[in-house]
């Protein structure tokens, strides 16, 4: 699909009015390095404060309440150009820099800024956006999920004073015209031929059908009231509570029903059988793209997938090695089923899940200064995944915490189907997801705050899944793996990634169905069906992302191994992990610049 955005195109609304219009004259005693410092710095503040009016969403996840009222209907065409028409500006003025008289710091910020503005506009040049704004919502990644969660009170959305609670019904307000918008693009779509599986519209409904109707009082959205604050005067008090049931009965209900019905009587009956990308128009470009964008490498999926799968021949030789360890008779695929199967490996409550990983965090975080110079000043709370989401949402996931500490991230941890949720999992899924993972990483480029918003604040998957999934090979020298089933427990979320090299490109590359690849996930890992399931359906709706993992984290290890071979006896793994935390998110080849010239340094 080709696309509808020119070179340049007029300014839409207020929103980048102005922007970048400062000149190119020096200042009385100014050099010219100091003058393009301050032309750098001021274009990324610009470009942050737009970015933020643009997206409101983003400033609430980051803790900015300034427009906590808002709602942006980011799958409008009005919104695309307005975002398209930024980022050339912004380019257009980063390229009216010179980086040669720039610090080494502003360097690297002038090139990675450059890097994001170019993926971001090609992107729009070659109609992706357009395609993408035809699937507005998934299984997994569900915009009306979201909504549902913000609302409860138990999301970034704060209700802590009686404007906060008038900020979340305007914005609430904004809901269906959200929805509007998207069945517009659904149906734009059906006539395209971009649309859903027909197995993943199967798992959109149920998500949306607790939204539909009900009892007020047992709403989500009604959570805020039954949580409202004592402080509150009993004029507002009552203002509030009959506000939010209008909302809820008269805004919301209608609106999720209006989608609701339209997926299944409309949508549903035009998805498709197949699941691939490689069966949409413009498919194969758009992998090759996502490839390009979620791992940050040239790589081809061709490659991918033999890299895929000799890593899951070396991590099935390591599992074998434990089941002799234990003692285990049998060959791999009985000991999977053993260890799929035998009580001892699962939590028989729900609470007993959850306490399990707080407790591991009371024990791990007196160690993490062992390997680490920079402990994160923000801490975690453990939550389970809400019960509208939980039965296809992953076994566990990240939420960041606000910029000033008020609200702490969140480790959710699925606990529905306690069969499927082994607790020999639990020290590699923690310190994946949590301490030193994803907690340790955004929590610590938040606190840079001599670097600009949009690296603080930066999302690269290959880095910050990489990084993740390079802290469970720490287990070991944090104290954890001793074990030799929390061991296996490694291994299995490591051969689950290698897998997902495999499977990803087997769907969207190869052609391959969905059974296919959950017999794939179920022979090479102890793999519940459930996760096989939600896993497969996962990669079905955001390819190329699930690539990341492995490709990152095999690159921060190789990283590691080449600084300790050149500094041999210098080699401080503590500033080691500085190096790779200490600068917010890079593309992997910026990343790998950055360590070798600090080896270099330290030699």
């Amino acid at each position: 699909m080709k696309s509808n955005y020119p070179p340049m195109i007029f300014a839409i609304g207020l929103v980048i009015a102005g922007l970048f219009s400062a000149g190119c004259q020096l200042l009385p005693g100014q050099s010219h390095s100091e003058r393009a410092a301050e032309q750098l710095h001021s274009l990324f503040a610009d470009y942050d404060a737009a970015e933020l009016e643009l997206d409101p969403l983003a400033a609430t996840f980051r803790g900015d309440n300034s427009f906590n009222d808002r709602l942006a209907i980011d799958i409008s065409e009005e919104y695309a150009r307005s975002h398209y028409e930024l980022q050339k500006k912004s380019l257009a003025a980063l390229l009216a820099i010179n980086p040669a008289v720039l610090s080494e710091q502003d360097h690297t910020s002038y090139a990675l800024f450059r890097y994001k503005m170019n993926m971001s506009l090609r992107e729009y040049d070659e109609g992706f956006v357009q395609e993408e704004q035809m699937l507005p919502f998934s299984q997994f990644f569900s915009f009306p999920g979201m909504i549902a969660q913000l609302g409860s009170g138990e999301s970034a959305q704060p209700f802590d004073t009686v404007k906060d609670y008038d900020n979340w019904r305007q914005r609430a307000d904004r809901f269906p015209v959200w929805v509007d918008q998207a069945i517009a693009n659904m149906r734009r779509g059906i006539e395209v031929g971009v649309v859903q599986p027909r197995i993943i519209v199967d798992k959109m409904l149920p998500q949306l059908a607790p939204f539909v109707a009900g009892d007020v009082d047992k709403s989500l959205f009604y959570q805020p009231i039954v949580n409202m604050p004592e402080t509150f005067a009993e004029a507002d008090r009552k203002r509030l509570t009959v506000e939010y049931r209008q909302m809820i009965t008269t805004t919301l209900q209608p609106t999720y029903k209006k989608l609701y019905e339209f997926v299944r009587d409309e949508y549903r009956p035009n998805s498709r059988e197949s699941i691939g990308y490689s069966a949409l128009p413009n498919g194969d470009a758009w992998y090759r793209f996502l490839i390009a964008d979620y791992t940050t490498t040239d790589m081809t999926a061709e490659q991918i997938h033999q890299l895929g799968k000799r890593e899951v021949k070396r991590l099935f030789a390591e599992m074998e090695k434990v089941k002799q360890q234990v003692g285990f008779e049998g060959d791999m695929q009985a000991f999977f089923h053993y260890v799929r199967t035998d009580p001892q490996f699962y939590y028989q409550t729900r609470e007993e899940l959850l306490n399990s990983y707080r407790d591991l965090k009371a024990v791990l975080e007196p160690r993490l200064e062992d390997l680490f110079e920079h402990i994160p000043k923000a801490g975690y709370e453990v939550k389970p995944v809400e019960s509208f989401q939980e039965k296809s949402a992953a076994a566990a996931s990240y939420m960041s915490p606000s910029a000033d500490g008020s609200r702490p991230g969140v480790f959710y941890v699925n606990t529905y189907d306690l069969p499927s949720r082994p607790n020999f999992e639990r020290e590699a899924l923690s310190l994946h997801e949590a301490e030193p993972g994803h907690h340790f990483q955004i929590s610590i480029a938040m606190e840079q705050g001599e670097l600009p918003a949009f690296r603080r604040w930066g999302h690269y998957t290959a880095y910050t899944e990489g990084w993740a999934l390079y802290a469970e090979s720490l287990g070991d020298e944090l104290g954890l793996y001793t074990d030799p089933y929390q061991y296996f427990g490694s291994l299995y979320l490591s051969i689950w990634r290698a897998n997902r090299l495999v499977v990803d490109t087997g769907i969207h590359h190869y052609g391959w169905t969905r059974q296919q690849a959950i017999d794939w996930m179920m022979t090479y890992a102890p793999v519940s069906k459930t996760d096989a399931v939600a896993e497969v359906e996962r990669y079905i709706v955001l390819p190329g992302q699930a690539l990341s993992y492995m490709i990152g984290a095999m690159t921060i290890e190789r990283l590691r191994d080449e600084a300790q071979e050149a500094l041999g006896d210098k080699f401080d793994i503590r500033a080691f992990h500085s190096q790779i935390l200490n600068d917010g998110a890079l593309p992997l080849p910026m990343l790998e610049h950055k360590v070798r010239r600090w080896v270099e340094r330290q030699r």
